[in-house]
């Protein structure tokens, strides 16, 4: 029986890498950027970063709206597809918006396999936090999740598969911000 309880109290944590010195960075303001979208729906991305945004506002940060971000870093770097890979460095995003970090969040996978009566959904993205300051990471993840449906036909396998990727991903962001510190609005 203990070695069950302690199965289960592993298995609801994610593995993250934390700063040992969060605490003290004072971390408050956080840029969250576009995230890099492998998938071919474009939605998906932007569904991502507006759940991170406002899970970071439920967990003490001040909310920073995306349309200020891209604003600013369009002026300098062009259109959004062209600092959503990452390549802008968290110190010129500091410098420009006033943020303590940099949230740069990617979407590695987000597909969706059809064999018969079944359809099985893969999503996994990573997350990573930056100072803005020194550009060291801060806190970061990494996490999966396979969402499966059975149907009696491809047309009804679809339409379930569509309406796992909402609830999906609010779920993998509320995991995986569980992992990051409350912030100093909680």
């Amino acid at each position: 029986m203990l070695v069950l309880l302690v199965i289960i109290g592993c298995a609801s944590k994610i593995p993250h890498l934390l700063a040992p010195d969060y605490a003290k960075r004072g971390t408050r303001l956080i840029a969250v950027m576009p995230v890099k979208n492998c998938s071919t729906d474009p939605n998906v991305g932007h569904m991502v970063r507006e759940t991170v945004i406002r899970e970071l506002y439920f967990k003490g940060y001040p909310k920073i709206p995306p349309a200020v971000i891209d604003e600013k870093l369009s002026v300098i770097y062009g259109t959004t597809t062209d600092f959503k890979d990452g390549s802008v460095p968290p110190k010129s995003i500091g410098d420009l918006l006033g943020v303590n970090a940099v949230l740069y969040g990617s979407l590695i996978r987000c597909k969706t396999s059809y064999i018969l009566f079944y359809a099985a959904t893969e999503i996994s993205m990573t997350f990573e936090l930056r100072s803005a300051k020194t550009g060291e990471t801060l806190w970061s993840t990494r996490y999966g999740k396979v969402k499966r449906n059975f149907g009696f036909s491809k047309k009804q396998l679809e339409m379930a598969s569509q309406q796992v990727y909402e609830t999906t991903i609010q779920e993998m962001v509320d995991k995986a911000l569980d992992t990051l510190p409350d912030g100093p609005d909680v």
